[in-house]
């Protein structure tokens, strides 16, 4: 490991030489560009991801100065790869970044639209929701451009997910049936609406306004002819019920019986606590009154 990484110093600091002296033949630029190449992939091998993460920044830097774009982006990612071996997840979003605007000005959508979404994880992963809200919605957008349906649903139900976790319930409802509708019109992901329908009903549920979820449900069997016998129905029906007659025995009880056949994912589980959590107290506030 050491012999690596003194190896990827000696190429550095060659590569330094080039940059900060002028070539009567040939062209710096493109010397020190390999020289750098060189000395990144030394560093990798020794495990050195700051070493090389900064090696491939100053290598991105010299591509523009080449006016080689594309090499310039593929360098910003693989600086952006190395901060995040190394636990620097600020600077791996940085770099990033700069792939994004490498690829948008090559015309790379698809490109720009996978690296906004790896932005949009990191985001995620360091909790920092309202912006990892953005890059999924971004990266939505780029993959819509660019006819990739599946990748741009998969980033929109990104976005519903953390809205409904940040209480943007009406937000998230919209998502789920926008890309449920859409996904009756496919062969492949029709059998999916039910999922999306149950999730966006979990969401008016929590939501608590009893006459939006009914209004809902009469919805979704219209668009969805198959929705009424499912299983997905008739646990959103039951729920509603509870919820009209006051009753946490019931609504426990039918989450159960759903939850047996199949399993319910702690997103969908956190948000039939809070529609829980309604009935409870409507029944707390009933009690004052009586007292």
């Amino acid at each position: 490991m050491a012999n690596y990484e003194a190896k990827g110093k000696d190429f550095l600091a060659k590569a330094n030489k080039k940059l900060g002296g002028w070539s009567l033949f040939g062209n710096k630029y493109e010397d020190a560009a390999e020289l750098l190449e060189q000395a990144a992939n030394q560093f990798k091998l020794a495990k050195a991801w700051k070493d090389a993460a900064e090696t491939y920044a100053r290598l991105a830097e010299v591509h523009v100065k080449l006016d080689s774009k594309h090499e310039s982006a593929s360098s910003w990612t693989e600086a952006a790869n190395a901060h995040k071996k190394a636990g620097a997840t600020p600077d791996a979003v940085r770099c990033y970044m700069n792939a994004v605007g490498c690829f948008q000005d090559m015309g790379r959508l698809q490109m720009a639209a996978r690296q906004l979404k790896t932005i949009a994880e990191l985001n995620e992963e360091m909790g920092r929701k309202e912006d990892c809200m953005d890059f999924y919605q971004q990266a939505a957008d780029l993959f819509d451009g660019e006819d990739s349906t599946s990748e741009a649903n998969k980033c929109r139900l990104k976005v519903a997910h953390l809205s409904a976790e940040g209480g943007k319930y009406q937000a998230a409802i919209q998502i789920f049936e926008e890309v449920a509708r859409a996904s009756l019109d496919s062969n492949l992901l029709k059998y999916s609406a039910k999922g999306y329908f149950l999730n966006a009903g979990i969401c008016h549920l929590a939501q608590g306004k009893l006459e939006d979820i009914g209004n809902a449900l009469e919805r979704y069997k219209d668009w969805d002819l198959t929705f009424e016998t499912s299983r997905e129905c008739k646990l959103l029906t039951d729920l509603l019920g509870a919820m009209e007659g006051g009753n946490a025995d019931a609504f426990t009880g039918a989450v159960a019986e759903f939850d047996s056949m199949t399993r319910l994912d702690p997103w969908k589980t956190s948000l039939l606590l809070v529609a829980k959590r309604l009935i409870v107290n409507r029944e707390l506030e009933d009690d004052e009154d009586l007292t």
